[in-house]
């Protein structure tokens, strides 16, 4: 799978990056913080998100002014300014009419573009999303104060090698402490932003408040929120699912703020967003049924293979050549529709295998 990239100008003579990749109808991700369309394409945060999205859809991700390959010297870090981006984006797609998947402050983003052009987006995906932030009027003052210590922390510690800040953001970010993710996480920070475009980042996204739009918001809308986010507390999700008519809230089992593959809240996010987006609501989504195309010998493969035995064990506990296992394996991923080790142990699961 490849990516396509390319760039457009808003309104205001700000070049923007883009992405697009897959094949089938349109989805358009609209991200927050810190992205590189190019660092992200293969990164162990986001691979599998890329690979599910690209599934059925011709996914579009772009990086908002300021950040990744956009124009990085601008003025202006503002909800009004970032909607600009998006209008951008989508004039030089063609897109008519398309789903947005928004993350976390691009939820935001998302939503007040869905306001202003209800012609255009056919549903509204928000995750780990808020429709406040920590400088919005009413706000605790432990919030407030949170946010502009970690704000302190980003103009001082931002980039760096080493330091207090690298520790706590990979953790708030990543916190089951997966090296290969903390030092992507690193690497990001240097390549996506300088530190005085970071902290404005993060000082206009607090002070976001969409909280008066989102009751005339009448796209179909599905929120998905982390319980165990450390980044956005998941009642600010509950709280920003409340506020929009007819919303649908998914509670997500995990601890990552980017859900990982291991994270039980994975597959049913995956699943969920297929059923949300598909007129056919049983297409393209793992059925139970599935697991009975399986032979007597794949289910017992595949026993093991959910209780988190290894391929040489199952060989030795069911009396099979190591190379037979692995292709007893192969087998059942495909007629899954499941791409990794460590989903088909999910899925297995979920379907009642590999209980004691």
């Amino acid at each position: 799978m490849r990516q396509r990239i390319g760039f457009c100008t808003t309104t205001d003579d700000v070049r923007i990056a883009y992405a697009t990749a897959g094949r089938g109808r349109p989805l358009l991700r609209v991200g927050g913080w810190m992205t590189h369309i190019e660092h992200d394409w293969d990164s162990p945060i986001w691979r599998h998100w890329l690979r599910e999205l690209t599934r059925d859809h011709t996914l579009a991700r772009f990086d908002i002014r300021g950040s990744g390959l956009s124009d990085r010297d601008v003025n202006g870090q503002t909800l009004e300014a970032w909607v600009r981006d998006v209008e951008a984006v989508v004039d030089s797609l063609g897109w008519r009419r398309f789903p947005i998947l928004g993350v976390c402050q691009g939820a935001a983003i998302a939503v007040t573009y869905a306001l202003r052009h209800p012609e255009r987006v056919s549903h509204l995906i928000l995750y780990n999303a808020y429709s406040c932030g920590a400088f919005s009027e009413g706000m605790s003052k432990y919030r407030v104060e949170e946010a502009e210590t970690l704000a302190r922390m980003i103009e001082i510690g931002w980039g760096r090698k080493t330091g207090a800040f690298r520790e706590v953001f990979a953790r708030l970010l990543s916190p089951s402490d997966a090296p290969d993710q903390i030092t992507w996480w690193d690497d990001l920070q240097r390549l996506t932003a300088d530190r005085s475009t970071a902290a404005g980042l993060w000082r206009g996204f607090h002070e976001i408040d969409i909280r008066s739009q989102l009751p005339k918001l009448q796209t179909p809308t599905l929120a998905a929120h982390v319980k165990a986010d450390n980044m956005v507390p998941f009642e600010a999700g509950r709280d920003l699912a409340s506020r929009i008519p007819d919303c649908r809230f998914l509670p997500l089992e995990g601890r990552n703020h980017i859900l990982q593959p291991h994270d039980p809240g994975w597959r049913p996010f995956i699943r969920e967003i297929r059923r949300f987006l598909d007129d056919n609501p049983q297409r393209g989504v793992i059925q139970p049924s599935l697991f009975h195309e399986l032979t007597r010998r794949e289910c017992e493969v595949l026993e093991q293979v959910a209780r988190g035995c290894s391929n040489t064990h199952i060989a030795d506990t069911l009396s099979l050549a190591p190379k037979t296992v692995r292709n007893h394996v192969s087998s059942i991923c495909g007629k899954l529709a499941i791409s990794t080790r460590s989903e088909l142990v999910v899925e297995a699961r979920n379907a009642g295998f590999g209980d004691e």
